[in-house]
């Protein structure tokens, strides 16, 4: 099992920068491929980004490619997601994911294990 803690929400103006961090428990977190996710009101949770148990891989949802960039320190049991040049339409509630495969053609499939979650507001 892995437990999984997001941080690093908060509220910021449009074009501004936030940096969140996914902390994990567990002696296996470094060979799992990990996915951040996204749900803002009355929408279902969508991708955001994913990256491969080493890191060198990494894929993006369309929406966010160019702004946002996913890294982790497997030493730290960390993984990031830096967010740049925020807009109204990133406010969400961001959820970690982990665990999940992460086919070459398929792209991230999510797995059973989430955090609870760290929102992010980006006012116009």
């Amino acid at each position: 099992q892995v437990q999984l803690v997001e941080s690093g929400g908060g509220l910021v103006q449009a074009g501004g920068s936030l940096r969140l961090s996914c902390a994990a428990s567990g002696r296996s977190f470094s060979s799992y491929a990990v996915g951040w996710f996204r749900q803002a009101p009355g929408k279902e949770r969508e991708f955001v980004a994913a990256v491969t148990w080493s890191g060198v891989r990494t894929d993006y949802a369309q929406s966010v490619k160019g702004r946002f960039t996913m890294s982790r320190d497997n030493a730290k049991n960390t993984v990031y997601l830096q967010m740049n040049s925020l807009r109204p339409e990133d406010t969400a509630v961001y959820y970690c994911n982990a665990g999940g495969t992460f086919g070459s053609s398929s792209g991230y499939r999510a797995s059973a294990y989430w955090g609870q979650g760290t929102q992010v507001t980006v006012s116009s």
